[in-house]
C-alpha cells in the first residue's frame, strides 16, 4: 500500500513535460559519461600498449649492445693480457699478432683493433701486417686511460676515423700498465655506427617514433631513423637528456629538442656502459587508430543522444498538448459554454470550498443570486438566439464586476446566476449587487414585456457573518429567498439579509 501511494503520488511527475524532457537529456548525459569512460579506458590501453612495445624493443636492443661489447671487451682484454707477456711479445711479428688477435671479435662493423704506446702511436695493428702510421694521443679514449690508471673499459663518444676515411664510430679501450704500473698505452677497438643503424632500423616504432643511444656526456651517438646532421649533437643541456640521466630508467612524455614532436620516451642507462637506450614513439602515433574509433563513437553517440533529447521533447510536447487538452477539457466541463461563467457543478464545488475556508477562518461570507426579469416572455418574443446574447450579456456585466481574485460567479440555471463573495460583509455585497444591477440596466437590451421597457434583473443577498452555526445550503437559501423579496417588490431592485 505505502508503495502504492508513493507511486500515485509521483506518477503527477514522472509523466510531466519537464521531467521526460530531464530524463532524456539525463539519459544523453549518461551515454556521453559511458562514452567517455570507454574512450579514456581506450586511450589508457593504447599508451599501456604502447609501452610495453616499447620496453621490448629496449630490451632486445640493449641486450645486442651489450653481448657486442662483451665480445668485444674480452678481445681487448686478451691483447691486454698478451701484451703484458713477454713470451708473446718475442715472438716473430705474424705469430704474436696471430696470437695477440686470436680471439678478437670478427664483425663487420667493427673496426681494427690497435695497440698504442704511451706516446699515442700505433705500434701494433690487427688490420695491417705493417701498422698504420698514426698517432691517437688526442683522443678522449687515450687522454682518458693516460690520465686515469683506474677507467677500465672506456666508451668514447663517437668521431670520425683517420684511418677509415672519416667513418662515424666510436671506440672501446683499455689501459696497457708497464711491469712498475706506469702507464704504457692502450688496447683499443672501433664500432662503426652504422652497426647501430642497422640494428636500430630493422624495428619499427610507427611514422614518427625514434630511437636513440646517447653517451652519459650528452652527445647523440645514434638517432633513428638516420638523420647524420644531428649524430653527435650535445644534448646535455636539453630537459630531455637531464631527465634521463637523473635515474637509471624510467618513462615519461615529452617534446623532442631536435623536431619539436611529442613522445613517449622509455629509457634504460646500459648496465657498465656510459650508454642510453631510448626508445619514443609519438603520441600522434600511439592514438592514432585510438582517436579514429573516438571520434566515430563521439559522432554516433552524441548523434544518438541528440536523437534520445529530440524524441524526448517530442514525447514532452505531446504530453504537454495533451495536457493542455485535458485541462481545457476540464474547463470546459466546467465552465458554461453560453456564458463563460462556471456551470452548476462547478458552482457546488465552489460553494463547498469557500464555505469550509469561511467557517476555518471566521470571516462572512456573501452570496448573491441574480435573476431577469421575465426572462421566458423575452425569450418567447425575440427569440432564443436572442435570449441567449441577453445571457451572455447579463453575465460579462456580473463578470465585469467581480474585482478580487476570490470572488466568483456561476450560471446556477436557465436565467439565474449565483455571485459567491468571499470575505464580504453585507455592505459590501449590497453595492456589488447594485453595481451589476444598474449596469445591466444601462444596457438599454430591449423589452417590450418589461415593466421598464428593457432588460432588468432582481438580485438577492444574503451575507453570513461567520458567528450563527448555519451551513452553506442555509445561506444558499437566504439568497434565493431574498431574490423573491426584490421580486416582490417590484423587481428591477435588490433585497439583502443578513444572517446572525
Amino acid at each position: 500500500m505505502l508503495i502504492r501511494h508513493i507511486f500515485r503520488r509521483l506518477l503527477p511527475w514522472l509523466v510531466s513535460p519537464w521531467f521526460v524532457i530531464a530524463g532524456g537529456v539525463l539519459m544523453a548525459l549518461t551515454m556521453l559519461v559511458v562514452c567517455a569512460v570507454l574512450l579514456y579506458d581506450g586511450r589508457e590501453d593504447a599508451l599501456a600498449l604502447a609501452n610495453e612495445s616499447s620496453l621490448n624493443t629496449l630490451l632486445v636492443v640493449e641486450r645486442d649492445i651489450a653481448r657486442n661489447v662483451e665480445l668485444y671487451d674480452l678481445s681487448l682484454q686478451a691483447v691486454v693480457d698478451g701484451v703484458g707477456d713477454p713470451e708473446v711479445m718475442a715472438l716473430p711479428r705474424a705469430l704474436r699478432d696471430s696470437v695477440l688477435f686470436e680471439r678478437a671479435a670478427t664483425a663487420k662493423d667493427l673496426g681494427s683493433m690497435l695497440v698504442l704506446d704511451s706516446a699515442g702511436n700505433v705500434i701494433i695493428d690487427s688490420g695491417s701486417a705493417t701498422p698504420r702510421q698514426a698517432n691517437f694521443a688526442d683522443r678522449s679514449y687515450f687522454t682518458v686511460h693516460r690520465d686515469n690508471p683506474n677507467a677500465g673499459l672506456y666508451l668514447s663518444p663517437p668521431f670520425r676515423s683517420r684511418l677509415r676515411g672519416g667513418d662515424p664510430s666510436i671506440a672501446l679501450s683499455r689501459r696497457i700498465n708497464k711491469p712498475d704500473g706506469s702507464f704504457g698505452g692502450i688496447v683499443l677497438g672501433t664500432f662503426r655506427l652504422e652497426y647501430f643503424h642497422r640494428l636500430l632500423a630493422g624495428l619499427q616504432l610507427g611514422p614518427n617514433g625514434t630511437m636513440a643511444l646517447i653517451h652519459t656526456n650528452g652527445q647523440l651517438i645514434m638517432r633513428s631513423p638516420d638523420d647524420q646532421r644531428v649524430v653527435g649533437r650535445d644534448l646535455s643541456g636539453t630537459r630531455l637528456f637531464l631527465r634521463m640521466n637523473l635515474q637509471p630508467e624510467g618513462r615519461f612524455s615529452d617534446e623532442s629538442p631536435i623536431d619539436g614532436i611529442r613522445r613517449v620516451y622509455t629509457f634504460r642507462h646500459l648496465p657498465g656502459l656510459p650508454l642510453i637506450m631510448e626508445v619514443a614513439p609519438a603520441e600522434m602515433d600511439i592514438y592514432a587508430a585510438w582517436r579514429v574509433r573516438a571520434i566515430r563513437m563521439a559522432i554516433l553517440i552524441t548523434v544518438f543522444g541528440l536523437i534520445v533529447v529530440g524524441l524526448a521533447v517530442l514525447l514532452a510536447y505531446s504530453l504537454a498538448k495533451k495536457a493542455q487538452a485535458e485541462r481545457m477539457l476540464t474547463m470546459l466541463s466546467r465552465i458554461d459554454s453560453l456564458t463563460g461563467l462556471y456551470n452548476r457543478r462547478s458552482l457546488d464545488d465552489l460553494l463547498k470550498r469557500e464555505w469550509q475556508r469561511a467557517k476555518r477562518s471566521g470571516e462572512a461570507l456573501s452570496i448573491l443570486f441574480v435573476d431577469i426579469d421575465h426572462f421566458k416572455a423575452y425569450n418567447d418574443g425575440y427569440g432564443h438566439q436572442a435570449g441567449d446574447d441577453a445571457l451572455a450579456c447579463v453575465a460579462r456585466c456580473i463578470s465585469g464586476n467581480l474585482r478580487r481574485p476570490g470572488d466568483s460567479a456561476a450560471r446556477y440555471g436557465g436565467e439565474e446566476f449565483v455571485i459567491v463573495l468571499p470575505a464580504t460583509l453585507g455592505p459590501g455585497a449590497f453595492n456589488v449587487a447594485e453595481t451589476i444591477r444598474d449596469e445591466v440596466f444601462s444596457l438599454g437590451i430591449e423589452h417590450a414585456g418589461s415593466e421598464q421597457g428593457r432588460i432588468t434583473v432582481s438580485i438577492g443577498v444574503a451575507t453570513w457573518q461567520g458567528k450563527k452555526s448555519n451551513t452553506v445550503e442555509s445561506v444558499v437559501k437566504a439568497a434565493d429567498e431574498a431574490l423573491y423579496s426584490a421580486k416582490a417588490a417590484g423587481r428591477n431592485s435588490v433585497f439583502a439579509t443578513i444572517l446572525a
